[in-house]
């Protein structure tokens, strides 16, 4: 038997024990999806999330969402109204936060290997195009006088550090992302020099982390790292984009991340911050941690059977849909995602001892052995029919997975409590 992480505590049972998801069971918002598999996305949930995160920062940051984290439209056109910003990494994002309401001044583009169209597309709208090479810079400003429009131009920054204890580390050493930091000033002064508007800094060290002392520490070294490179230019910059890095607790062992403590440490940083930026606006932006508890992948088991004594719950969904689950989405040793019987969540609810329910396996419907959305967990022994729930679902799930594998449909997408 493996252990799986914790489930929310928002998720409770009703009195016939099903799985209750923003307060509306689970077979009932199947029925109001249309079928499993799908995904069930709790907007109350998330603008909780978004006034928790308000209410333990310092008042003078905004907050910014990646939509890279799940990017369904319905979804974004709720949080357009929650947070200051969105960042985008394409310009297929970029066209999805503009339709979801996101003023182009409040959308910032990152990533490497920006195709022309994708430059342009930027600068047209006037997005704030993050630059990750100095080459990525002169093809913007050639395009910017193409077009007889002045591009707005911040520069990632490849930082000489990373965040500790971090699931992906974005920072330090060779990076395809960012431009290493002493190389910044130069361009800086290079891309103001051809008429840009020189936007500021974006320095993102790394993601998903759970420690709040890792954060603070990197937080007030990326805060240095940007008054040395102000310093240098001589300009102060107008936002540093302090990345993001808030992880939430996956697996068995993981504790939450403890915000308050991060938002007293940045609230300190910021008060101290250096005379070059002091008149600088701070942002961060998060993903995961908005969206991922506030999502539940539903789907439906269509067969039990046993192989050499072990149990096998044989699913309707499947990595093609929850890819981060099985493990092959920034892992690299698989665990166990929160996982339950929907219709008999009230045990998990009590909790089971461990002779209680069955030890299963259970996987999806490709053929491929990695398709496995739980593995030899104890759950209440489950019957056809019945629907298997993967929490943690909100983030990185149906946009971050192969859907097109072995041409099965799409996963379902429903966002509830959306007042």
């Amino acid at each position: 038997m493996k252990p799986v992480g914790p489930i929310p505590a928002a998720y409770v049972a009703d009195a016939d024990g099903m799985l209750l998801i923003g307060g509306q069971r689970a077979d009932a918002l199947v029925q109001q999806a249309g079928d499993t598999p799908c995904f069930i996305y709790d907007m109350a949930h998330v603008a909780g999330r978004v006034a928790r995160l308000r209410a333990a920062m310092p008042a003078m940051l905004d907050i910014h969402y990646a939509i890279k984290a799940n990017p369904h439209p319905a979804l974004l056109a709720k949080m357009a109204g929650m947070v200051d910003g969105f960042d985008i990494a394409s310009a297929g994002e970029g066209r999805l936060a503009l339709d979801a309401g996101m003023d182009a001044t409040s959308i910032s583009f990152a990533g490497p290997g920006k195709r022309d169209d994708e430059l342009r597309f930027a600068i047209q709208a006037g997005i704030t195009l993050n630059v990750e090479s100095e080459g990525e810079a002169e093809r913007a400003l050639m395009i910017s006088q193409q077009i007889g429009v002045t591009p707005k131009l911040a520069v990632r920054v490849n930082p000489d550090f990373d965040l500790k204890g971090s699931g992906m580390r974005m920072g330090g050493g060779a990076k395809p992302f960012g431009v290493d930091a002493d190389r910044v000033p130069a361009l800086i002064r290079h891309v103001i020099a051809q008429g840009a508007e020189w936007r500021g800094l974006h320095i993102f060290a790394g993601s998903q982390a759970l420690s709040a002392e890792s954060i603070a520490e990197t937080q007030a070294a990326t805060i240095a790292l940007a008054a040395r490179i102000a310093d240098d230019v001589g300009t102060t910059p107008p936002l540093v984009n302090l990345g993001g890095g808030f992880g939430v607790a996956y697996f068995h062992g993981d504790v939450p991340l403890d915000i308050d403590s991060v938002g007293r440490d940045l609230e300190r940083q910021l008060s101290a911050r250096p005379a070059s930026l002091q008149n600088s606006q701070f942002a961060i932006e998060l993903g995961r941690w908005f969206v991922a508890e506030a999502g539940v992948y539903l789907t439906r088991i269509v067969d039990r059977k046993t192989s050499h004594d072990q149990l096998f719950l044989v699913c309707d969904g499947g990595l093609h849909h929850q890819l981060a689950a099985s493990g092959n989405f920034g892992t690299v040793i698989r665990r166990n995602y929160p996982v339950a019987i929907a219709d008999q969540f009230a045990v998990n609810v009590a909790g089971m001892a461990d002779s209680d329910g069955e030890v299963a396996t259970i996987v999806g419907c490709l053929c491929t052995p990695i398709d496995r959305l739980a593995e030899q967990v104890r759950l209440p022994c489950a019957k056809t029919g019945q629907l298997a729930a993967i929490f943690l679902a909100g983030a990185y799930g149906a946009s971050a997975s192969p859907a097109a594998f072995l041409g099965h449909p799409a996963a379902r997408e429903l966002i509830i409590n959306a007042k």
